[in-house]
């Protein structure tokens, strides 16, 4: 048989959701062992474990990785796996799961499962900022404080309900920062919202915020969002959800290799939901091909 590891995180490392992972890892075992895979579960307790259990699922050469997780789970899981021949599955279970479905990959576990056992597999793009891999979206701005606050909040607080609750508050208040952008050498300074760096095209929950970017191209879409009033938002709203949104007034879209960021003191970031920040300056590039992922 082939060798599978399963990452499941579960909704808390405590002992109280000890039926779920049992209930997870019965399936999981199940469906990869009708594939021909031998699974062996591994459970998160805190941040890190997804990419040290990747780590050294690739460093024994395992033939497959499956993340049962969210955003953040997989980000972890795939950083460990870029340049690596092991592919990645992935069960969607957070409250975004953007770049699962820009994949589309089932979100009915025992289908995603299906999927990973299939062996079908292509190869996709990596972005880093900074030190730190993004596989979905990179943002810079108020997605970025969003992230953050929404890191904050413990687990009955989330889910796109509370997600959309703590967007709307921080957009009411949340005022343009000046940054000075080098797109593949180009220079140009813009007072921005928000500077979003896709390499899929969506943040989850169908909200297409770069419906121009592939996640195989070689390339990352640039989308920068100066300051706009809460209509000249509620406008955009509708384009955003049905893929349409387009550069105009207050919104430019650009495709780049290189992204160089400067604004004077931290710039507060986010990799696929993962908050961080940098001092003054930030680098972001993409890595061609550098991920195997299971596709239907």
């Amino acid at each position: 048989m082939t060798r599978a590891i399963v990452v499941i995180n579960p909704l808390s490392g405590s002992g109280r959701y000890d039926n779920q992972i049992q209930e997870h890892a019965r399936l999981a075992r199940e469906v990869l062992a009708a594939g021909g895979f031998d699974a062996e579960i591994r459970t998160t307790t805190g941040g890190g474990d997804a990419h040290r259990f990747a780590t050294e699922a690739a460093e024994a050469r395992c033939d497959l990785v499956v993340v049962w997780g969210g955003d953040g789970t997989v980000n972890e899981a795939a950083s460990a796996l870029v340049h690596t021949a092991v592919p990645l599955a992935i069960v969607p279970a957070g409250s975004g799961n953007g770049l699962a479905a820009d994949l589309g990959v089932p979100f009915a576990p025992r289908q995603a499962l299906e999927l990973a056992a299939a062996r079908r597999t292509k190869l996709i793009d990596a972005g880093q900022a900074g030190d730190s891999y993004f596989f979905n979206i990179a943002g810079i701005g108020i997605d970025a404080v969003i992230a953050a606050r929404f890191a904050e909040r413990g687990l009955r607080r989330r889910g796109p309900v509370a997600y959309l609750q703590l967007s709307t508050t921080e957009l009411v208040r949340y005022r343009a920062k000046r940054y000075e952008l080098t797109l593949d050498g180009t220079p140009r300074t813009h007072d921005a919202m928000l500077v979003a760096v896709a390499n899929g095209r969506q943040y989850g929950n169908r909200v297409l915020i770069a419906p121009g970017a592939r996640l195989d191209d070689g390339l990352l879409e640039v989308v920068i969002v100066e300051q706009l009033s809460m209509w000249g938002i509620a406008s955009r709203l509708p384009a955003l959800f049905r893929g349409t949104l387009r550069g105009g007034p207050g919104l430019t879209m650009q495709a780049a290799r290189t992204i160089e960021v400067r604004s004077e003191g931290d710039i507060p970031y986010h990799v696929d939901g993962e908050p961080r920040t940098a001092r003054d300056s930030l680098a972001i590039r993409t890595h061609p091909r550098a991920l195997h992922v299971c596709v239907p």
